[in-house]
């Protein structure tokens, strides 16, 4: 049974780009373009994994890492943050929001894949 994953990210190309890597893995994948229409998405989609961006409008992606750990639905999800954000303090407010892991863009789609899989604890195929 495939996994499902949001991503959540207020630019089209990059929710294209990641979306083109985990579907080649075989994921069910569906698409938000903040946090707040991310939260409407959870709770149809009921997603294994969530990944987002932090800088976005209407509901920034740590206000959404937040929101999503006060569900009892999502209070253990994985979250991966995908963002341009790379200082240490942004990391540290990312791990105290409940985060699972960070990502810095630009990717490399196998640096994806594998944090993907380790989140999921599914082996890559």
């Amino acid at each position: 049974m495939a996994t499902t994953i949001l991503i959540v990210d207020d630019s089209p190309t990059m929710r294209s780009m990641v979306r083109s890597v985990l579907e080649g893995d075989q994921h069910r994948v569906v698409e938000a373009c903040d946090g707040r229409a991310a939260l409407s998405a959870v709770d149809a989609a009921s997603p294994d994994l969530v990944i987002t961006d932090v800088n976005m409008p209407e509901m920034d992606g740590l206000t959404l890492v937040r929101a999503l750990r006060e569900r009892e639905r999502q209070r253990f999800t994985p979250i991966l943050v995908l963002t341009t954000e790379h200082s240490d303090a942004m990391k540290q407010r990312g791990r105290e929001a409940g985060a699972t892991g960070w990502l810095v863009k630009p990717f490399h789609p196998d640096q994806l894949r594998q944090v993907v899989h380790r989140v999921l604890k599914v082996r890559p195929s």
